[in-house]
């Protein structure tokens, strides 16, 4: 008689411990949840700036996720690439590598974010010692996208302007416009940022250079296609995304972040020979 074998039993240490990790903290977001604590926002990754940063944060933030389906397309591609890596690479190196693209991610990531929202908190304070309804209508024009993006409501901001520049003297008009740019500022800064993808981008990429003419099947659409062009597909895509929708809820370049930093470790350990592994 045949000993039964659980197929997740052969899913090689590191993959299935990371699996099993991420699918516990989604579980007990909920959990904590139900009794009104937000783990999201304890220990989701924050930009410095913000007051809710923490410095674990950047490694906690790897194993947190937004829900169900963002939870499940993250393991799923961990599982299809990352246990074929860590069968080549063996458990040691493969984990390194995942740390790696996650904190490679999580840094541009956040380089990115400083590039947005430095220049913003300057003009902010610019405006606060010369505060002028020209220089604010200047700065709602500048940040249009990011204001929409964040739910406000831009045709009532752009009457607030002219209204403001009919009576360029008043102080209420001051008050409430210094108010709202701080206000813009901190919800700007106060993002959490979640999930294995920088990681799974990085693995993703990996798998693209070790085994580059590997055909995979596409869901959409459903054809064969060679790991390398899925990994610059991807990369494109990421890049197109990223400069097109600053300030959206998905981070793009952490998503780059991980294949970039996937590439160079890769290179790194190959510098001396002519196979990775």
């Amino acid at each position: 008689m045949q000993q039964y074998r659980s197929p997740f039993a052969q899913i090689p240490t590191v993959t299935k411990n990371l699996i099993i990790i991420n699918a516990i903290m989604l579980v007990a977001t909920f959990l904590f949840q139900s009794r009104g604590v937000d783990l999201t926002r304890t220990l989701g990754l924050y930009y410095p700036g913000s007051d809710h940063f923490r410095v674990y944060q950047v490694i906690t933030h790897m194993f947190m996720h937004g829900g169900m389906w963002h939870l499940f397309f993250n393991m799923f591609a961990l599982y299809m690439f990352g246990r074929v890596l860590e069968s080549v690479w063996g458990p040691r190196r493969f984990l390194i590598f995942y740390f790696v693209t996650g904190l490679g991610a999580a840094a541009l990531h956040m380089f990115v974010n400083y590039i947005e929202i430095a220049p913003m908190a300057d003009v902010i304070q610019g405006f606060k010692n010369t505060p002028a309804p020209e220089v604010f209508s200047e700065f709602v024009n500048k940040y249009q996208r990011t204001i929409q993006n964040f739910g406000f409501n831009y045709p009532a901001i752009i009457e607030f302007a002219s209204q403001w520049h009919d009576k360029p003297t008043s102080a209420s008009f001051e008050r409430e416009a210094i108010a709202f740019m701080d206000k813009l500022l901190q919800v700007r800064m106060n993002i959490p940022t979640v999930g294995a993808s920088g990681a799974v981008f990085g693995v993703l990429l990996g798998f693209g250079m070790l085994f580059p003419n590997t055909q995979l099947m596409l869901l959409f659409p459903p054809i064969p296609i060679k790991a390398k062009y899925v990994v610059i597909g991807y990369g494109a895509l990421e890049l197109l995304l990223g400069l097109s929708m600053a300030g959206s809820n998905i981070a793009h370049f952490a998503h780059l972040g991980g294949m970039l930093f996937g590439f160079i470790l890769i290179k790194y350990w190959n510098k001396n020979t002519r196979n990775f592994y």
